[in-house]
């Protein structure tokens, strides 16, 4: 379930509580939950902790020793959650990491993932590098509105699951597609070359408008999200579609939200959010 908001939250939380700690130890308890670069594991032992950024869903950790930087990725995925000691997890035998911490305002991150639909990957700069162009597009809190127009037109398709496409807009997941789409006034299928100016500039705007307000709310628990010190973000209180189907047209339109089932599950006003 995370996407952009809750993976920034994650990078600021992680960022606040540990930088220019060092690495005391690394246990990883299956080694299939490393994507690449398990052999290099013992490296990342009493190497302090550079930075913390957030590349799509994925937040990635900087180490460095001996002048040499390697780099700690973790994929979030649809349930990878990165925890604090004193955050409870329902199911601890599905932490497959923990990242043991000196120097810094908490002492362990755990990676606690049931599903293993993210893993982790260790790399140096030539990984990271490699990592970030196969996977993501844009990020659509820095790319520049031309830019964001230009990949709207050239792409042939519906919109939703254009927005939701990580190697062309990273980040933007189901939850915040919907969200997006129905305060800009556009339906799930609309043809993205097609759009106007107008709508794309507005498209654009309320994009970033969502991400951010998402990211200041602590993201969207849904299902099993929390934040590494266990806290729940609530962006939820503030959805106006998602989940939504059967109430009523939160711009008082008389109509009630709908479901769409196209790649993942779309709701939408039909009034709001015409198909034409």
């Amino acid at each position: 379930m995370p996407e952009l908001p809750e993976a920034e939250v994650v990078a600021r939380q992680l960022r606040d509580k540990l930088l220019g700690a060092t690495l005391a130890g690394i246990w990883i308890g299956r080694a299939d939950i490393v994507r690449e670069g398990y052999p290099t594991r013992a490296w990342y032992e009493n190497a302090g902790l550079e930075s913390v950024s957030r590349y799509g869903k994925s937040v990635a950790l900087a180490f460095k020793k001996d002048n040499q930087v390697r780099y700690l990725v973790a994929e979030l995925g649809m349930t990878g959650l990165l925890l604090f000691p004193s955050a409870q997890v329902k199911h601890p035998q599905h932490v497959h990491v923990r990242l043991t911490f000196a120097g810094g305002g908490e002492t362990e991150v755990r990676y606690w993932n049931p599903r293993r639909f993210g893993r982790m990957s260790l790399v140096d700069q030539t990984g990271l590098d490699r990592y970030i162009e196969r996977r993501f597009g844009c990020d659509p809190l820095s790319v520049e509105q031309p830019e964001f127009s230009r990949i709207l037109k050239v792409r042939r398709g519906r919109l939703k699951p254009l927005l939701m496409h990580q190697q062309i807009i990273a980040g933007i997941g189901n939850i915040y597609a919907n969200e997006i789409l129905f305060r800009v006034g556009l339906h799930p299928n609309a043809q993205a070359s097609r759009l106007s100016h107008a709508k794309i500039e507005r498209l654009y705007r309320v994009m970033r408008e969502v991400l951010q307000e998402a990211i200041f709310c602590g993201g969207s628990s849904v299902k099993d999200f929390f934040a590494p010190d266990g806290t729940q973000g609530k962006y939820k209180q503030h959805h106006l579609v998602y989940g939504k189907e059967g109430e009523p047209c939160p711009n008082r339109c008389g109509k009630v939200i709908r479901r769409l089932q196209s790649e993942r599950s779309s709701f939408y006003c039909p009034t709001c959010q015409r198909s034409s």
